[in-house]
Formats: structure tokens, sequence, C-alpha cells
């Protein structure tokens, strides 16, 4: 029972820091505007990790990639220690067992960002009928145009209905099945 509590209370403490730390990288990546209310709160928040990180982690490619090698550590951390809590013996080869818990890693920073875009594609579709002035518009706008803009150039708006959100939700569908065969192809690696 207490290791249960623990799992869940590591898992959604350093799981929101880590949320935080890739909305923070795709939002640079992406070129959301700055100087709004979610932009500067994902700042507050992970500056205390980040501005270090930076001395040790240079950029790459116009990339904070401090911001995202801190994403992977953070859940190559609570999937290591979800591990630990369940009685995964990591000394039989220690060496092993973190390259895969890195490889694991990776795969939770992918579905997470596929789990980010799903989110932010369902909120612009939900305030364009509810409120399309709304002051997140522009942010999820610009969140989501890259991904958009691969079907509006290819499928043409039926009676003024743009279904390119309706095609992006099933391609990530489609991801998060994949990566789900591969978490647990890793996994198995484990056993």
């Amino acid at each position: 029972m207490s290791n249960q509590i623990l799992i869940f209370l590591i898992d959604t403490l350093l799981g929101l820091l880590s949320l935080a730390l890739l909305l923070r990288f795709y939002f640079q990546l992406l070129r959301v505007p700055y100087y709004n209310s979610v932009s500067q709160f994902l700042i507050a928040v992970t500056d205390f990790m980040v501005r270090p990180a930076r001395r040790f982690i240079p950029g790459w490619g116009g990339m904070d990639m401090s911001t995202l090698v801190l994403a992977w550590l953070l859940e190559s951390i609570i999937l290591t220690s979800v591990y630990v809590m369940q009685g995964y013996d990591f000394d039989a080869n220690i060496i092993f067992s973190l390259g895969v818990m890195g490889l694991l890693g990776i795969v939770s920073i992918v579905k997470t960002t596929l789990y980010i875009i799903l989110v932010m594609i369902i909120m612009q579709a939900v305030l364009s009928w509810v409120n399309p002035n709304s002051p997140l518009a522009p942010l999820l706008d610009s969140f989501t145009r890259p991904f958009l803009m691969i079907f509006r150039k290819r499928i043409a708006p039926i009676a003024n209905v743009d279904l390119s959100p309706l095609f992006v939700l099933i391609v990530i569908q489609v991801l998060l099945m994949i990566v789900a065969g591969f978490h647990m192809e890793i996994s198995a690696l484990l056993h």
C-alpha cells in the first residue's frame, strides 16, 4: 500500500515537472508567443533546473537541448523508481538495466509528446466553436499549425469545415499504438 502511494507521488510530481519541461521545449521549438501567461508559467516553474543545465548541455540547431534532456532524465528516474519499488533487481546487470530505462524514458517522451499534441488540437477545436477570441487561441494556433498544415495542404475544407484536426488525431492514435508496442518490447528486455 505505501509503495503504491509513493509510486503515485513520484509519478505525479516528477511527471508534472517533466511535462512542464517538455511544454517549454516545444513552445520554444514551435515559436509559441513568449509573452503569454502559460509560457511565463512554464519558464518560472522550470528555470531552476534549466538555467544550470544549460552550462553543461548546449543547444543544438536552435533547440534548447538542456530542457529536453532534463525531461528525458526525469522520465527515466520515474521509470527506474517504479521498477525499484516493484521489486526489480538492478544489481544483476545495472548497466544494461539503466540502458533499458533510458530507452523507456525516450519512449515516454514520445508518448507524452503525442498526448500534448492531441490535447492541444482538441482544445483548439473546442475553443474555435465556443470562444474563438480566447486568449489561448494564438498560443494553440501557433503550437498546432505545423501539424495541421500537413493535412490542410492536401485536404480542402468541406462546407467550410476544416477536417485536418480529425486526420491529425487519427495519425496520433496510430502512433500511440506503435509507441505502446515499442514500450512492451523494450520492457520485455528486463524480464
